[in-house]
């Protein structure tokens, strides 16, 4: 396993735990409540952190061919738009259960971290392209992305808490969530409606 992977795994399987019960312990009625600056409601944030690692899987194959990653293309290369794919993944899971979402979660993430670990530190060094209007473009290390990635999760969680006001005073959620990626995260995308 490549340095980087091996430093975020433990992280992003500690998010992955606490989102999963963080979920797990809403009830349907807050599953269902629309986001605020959202097209999304509370259930669909969960969708979106389990399909978009078998997104990633595909870009993996990329990198073992000598080639970077583009958010502009998709794995094999044609145009691509995320918040689109993003849609449809979720709307295709509003009908799921959250044990149904979290098994494809596990899936997906092992699948996903199995793979980032065959690559060597030269392919995690290489430049992705990230592109899109509501979060502007930039190129930047994979590794730096892997770092990010790693608090996805927790980054959702603030979006989701936006639609249930009553829990964002838990300790234990606001001690999760007072780190820099969130607070970055919401300071960026505050005021642009997301999915």
């Amino acid at each position: 396993m490549n340095d980087t992977v091996e430093q975020v795994t433990p992280v992003i399987r500690e998010n992955r735990r606490k989102f999963q019960e963080f979920c797990f312990s809403l009830s349907e009625d807050e599953l269902t409540r629309a986001v605020p600056d959202s097209t999304w409601v509370v259930k669909d944030f969960a969708s979106h952190l389990s399909t978009l690692d078998s997104l990633f899987i595909g870009y993996v194959g990329r990198l073992e061919r000598g080639e970077q990653i583009s958010m502009t293309q998709d794995a094999a290369g044609a145009p691509f738009d995320l918040d689109v794919w993003n849609d449809a993944q979720v709307a295709e899971r509003r009908s799921w259960s959250m044990q149904q979402i979290f098994d494809e979660a596990s899936m997906n993430r092992d699948t996903l971290i199995a793979a980032f670990a065959s690559l060597d530190e030269e392919q995690v060094g290489r430049l992705m392209h990230f592109s899109d209007p509501k979060r502007g473009s930039a190129d930047f290390p994979l590794k730096a992305f892997l770092v990010g990635w790693a608090q996805h999760d927790p980054i959702h969680t603030a979006d989701m808490l936006k639609a249930l006001p009553e829990r964002a005073s838990d300790a234990a959620l606001q001690a999760w969530l007072a780190n820099p990626f969130v607070s970055g995260y919401q300071a960026a995308m505050s005021g642009m409606a997301k999915g």
